[in-house]
């Protein structure tokens, strides 16, 4: 087809428009005719195609060796790099000596050879590496069957297929069949593919388990919730495509996952493109769903789908959920990320600066930057021909919108391996996750006349764990070594001078203040924190010295957002603490209920900081931490015939434990290959008092799965609960 054929005038030029939508289409003509055909010529006469047969069943070749049988879609879905079959039927037995037809593939609308949205697929004996080929493999009676091997460069998206044959007058070629439209995803089983991953373990985890594990919580408490990513539920792949065509992305783009992903990084957010989900922190949700009480992604694409547009709420975990799904859907091996303090770098110069008063109360007014309990974020995994050899493999993407990044809320891909060595000149947005995982935390006096005075550097609290789920199981697996040295090694020194090296310049002088000038020590613990409970605070101060000393001692308990933001102080307190030499002294704080209950948050964190002044020598001692209260769970049971087309009875319980009514009571379930997303609504739960809710479900995906549930109220949230099940296929007759 000629590639000038569809060109129009259009701004006052030629040029081909934008080709940046996969539903938008151009039919191509069924005949082609370049000269006049003779009297008496019947076109019927030549080879013409009857059917086409594409194997597209779930049990067929095709979706099995292509790893693409568990979509709940009944179009053909192949990877890219890889052959697939099909088979033509003529009108008569193809004779090649005579005969001359090819497949041919469109994308979009203006299809170009050039760009990858029109191609012809020639006939060819043998495949040649990184081409697209058709191979015939088998001939019988008028049939033809093909193997057919695509690019591993080619287009991501949805194709529309014909077949063209060649007569002395022109080109005769199908009419446009949706049943023949194929689906042609990233191959992380091809070599040859920017995504390709070699362990076939990890491929299983990171591309094709639908059901994930979202850590969260406090680093000295942390929590897990199931999620389900949902990759594979009907209209997903159709919705990841579509928030493509949103975002209006370039067709020629699609191929390219350092592209996809950095588009997809912006759009899962709806900052300032009314991208998938809200972002909201101020827990206020009167307008749509809390944050905590999504199950899974299937049903905020799904609403995002019919409805056209932002879904309400989101925080970090729903985005690195829905983001993932995304990547996944389409072929890109991804993975969460919950980065435990995690910074939040407004100016970008390595540190959490925190600001004091003179009396060791912070300053909030200059204290600018924030440190988040957890921050989820995600990895893909693509090779990185745009920089130095050795900066591939996982790359950093985070869809929650933080810091503008060309204009638009997103963050990466960024090398994990370039943030590790502070490598932070390498595109795309390596100072910010640097910062993220490898700040120091500063402490600094801003006293009444001006001047600021940096007290203590706590270079280990910031990125203290990062973690994502094991492979194959629930479990948690460490990877904070991938992001970062081990404190105090020589590299992990080289590494920060490396980064300072590219320009991030810090504005305090830190040197000689990385460990403490004072002979007294301070730290604290807290009790298990439960829930509508009374919880005891200890303080520890040790005397190292042969002197005797006296502190001035300040408390501030608050309730917090989990992104380290106070939302109010809901208990203060200042002590004077006589020290003996070489002595220790505890000192207690009764925390009770009734201080924080009325204001609690979205997660139920409570945070404390202490400061301490030593009156002798006017060092101080600064320690912060934050608790997570125990929350009571969901439980789900069931009963009857766990087999897949056979009803089962999910039931689905909660207890409310706190001595309040517990109001507009929302429970969600959710079960990939068990039960689409439902939820029900309870006006209220009366003090101690328990609900049930029965659903019946017919499982139609056999295997290990799992039942998640989540309760939100106007008073109590972050309530969930989970339940794993073994589904059994049907009894063969």
């Amino acid at each position: 087809m000629s590639e000038t054929s569809r060109i129009s005038s259009f701004g006052g030029r030629r040029a081909v428009p934008p080709n940046n939508s996969n539903a938008e289409e151009d039919d191509l003509p069924t005949e082609e005719i370049h000269s006049l055909v003779p009297r008496g010529v019947n076109m019927e006469d030549f080879l013409n195609v009857r059917n086409v047969h594409l194997f597209k069943e779930r049990w067929d070749s095709n979706k099995v060796d292509h790893h693409t049988d568990k979509y709940d879609n009944n179009k053909l879905i192949v990877r890219r790099g890889q052959p697939f079959y099909m088979q033509i039927d003529f009108n008569r037995p193809y004779d090649p000596r005579r005969d001359l037809f090819r497949v041919e593939y469109v994308i979009g609308r203006y299809p170009q050879e050039n760009k990858g949205t029109y191609i012809p697929v020639p006939i060819v004996s043998e495949f040649q590496s990184g081409k697209w080929g058709a191979k015939v493999v088998m001939r019988e009676d008028s049939s033809v069957r093909l193997s057919v091997q695509s690019s591993p460069e080619c287009i991501v998206g949805k194709f529309r297929m014909y077949v063209a044959v060649w007569t002395p007058y022109g080109i005769l070629r199908t009419r446009r069949n949706p049943e023949t439209d194929t689906y042609i995803l990233f191959n992380p089983w091809c070599e040859d593919d920017a995504v390709y991953l070699d362990d076939e373990k990890e491929r299983e985890e990171y591309v094709l388990n639908d059901i994930g594990v979202i850590f969260y919580g406090e680093v000295n408490d942390i929590k897990t919730r199931s999620w389900s990513y949902g990759q594979f539920e009907d209209s997903i792949l159709d919705i990841c495509l579509y928030v493509m065509d949103k975002a209006q992305m370039d067709l020629s783009g699609r191929g390219n996952p350092i592209k996809v992903s950095r588009v997809g990084s912006a759009m899962v957010n709806a900052k300032d493109d009314e991208g998938v989900v809200v972002g909201s922190w101020d827990n206020v949700y009167a307008y749509g769903v809390p944050p905590s009480a999504w199950t899974g992604s299937v049903d905020i694409l799904l609403e995002y789908r019919s409805s056209e547009n932002p879904v309400r709420y989101g925080q970090c975990w729903v985005f690195a959920g829905v983001f993932n799904t995304f990547l996944r859907c389409l072929g890109i091996p991804a993975r969460v990320i919950t980065n435990y303090f995690s910074a939040h770098d407004n100016d970008a110069n390595l540190q959490m600066d925190i600001f004091l008063e003179e009396d060791g109360n912070v300053n909030s007014t200059l204290t600018k930057d924030s440190v988040w309990n957890y921050h989820c974020w995600n990895e893909a995994w693509m090779t990185r021909p745009d920089l130095p050899v050795g900066f591939g493999g996982w790359q950093a993407v985070d869809s929650t919108p933080q810091e503008n990044s060309d204009g638009m809320f997103r963050c990466g891909p960024a090398s994990v391996q370039a943030i590790k060595h502070g490598h932070v000149c390498f595109q795309f947005d390596a100072p910010f996750v640097f910062a993220e995982v490898n700040s120091d935390l500063i402490y600094i006096t801003a006293k009444k006349d001006g001047t600021h005075v940096v007290e203590a550097v706590d270079p280990t609290h910031i990125g203290k764990l990062i973690v994502t789920k094991q492979i194959g199981g629930d479990g948690m697996k460490d990877i904070t070594d991938t992001y970062k040295f081990q404190e105090g090694q020589k590299e992990e020194r080289l590494a920060l001078e490396t980064a300072l090296m590219y320009g991030v310049r810090k504005p305090f002088n830190t040197e000689g203040v990385i460990k403490s000038r004072s002979n007294v020590d301070m730290d604290f613990e807290v009790e298990n924190a439960v829930l509508g409970q009374d919880l005891k605070l200890t303080i520890t101060f040790q005397n190292k010295s042969h002197r005797r000393y006296s502190t001035t001692a300040y408390l501030s308990a608050n309730i917090i957002f989990y992104t380290g933001v106070s939302k109010a102080e809901f208990k203060k307190e200042t002590f004077s603490v006589m020290l003996e030499p070489l002595s220790f002294k505890k000192e207690e704080v009764l925390i009770r209920a009734g201080e924080y209950m009325g204001q609690l948050l979205e997660q139920a964190s409570l945070h404390f900081f202490v400061t301490a002044r030593v009156n002798e020598t006017r060092d101080v001692l600064v320690k912060q931490k934050s608790v997570v209260l125990i929350i009571p769970e969901v439980v789900i049971k069931v009963r009857g015939a766990q087999v897949v087309g056979s009803d089962m009875i999910v039931t689905v319980e909660f207890t409310n434990p706190l001595k309040t009514t517990l109001q507009n009571v929302w429970i969600h379930l959710d079960g990939p290959g068990i039960t689409r997303p439902v939820r029900k609504m309870f006006r209220e739960i009366l003090p101690n008092s328990t609900v049930q809710w029965e659903e019946v479900c017919r499982p139609w995906v056999s295997g290990p799965r799992k039942l998640i549930a989540s309760m939100s109220s106007d008073s109590l949230r972050h309530v969930y609960g989970e339940l794993d099940v073994q589904i059994q296929r049907q009894p063969s007759m």
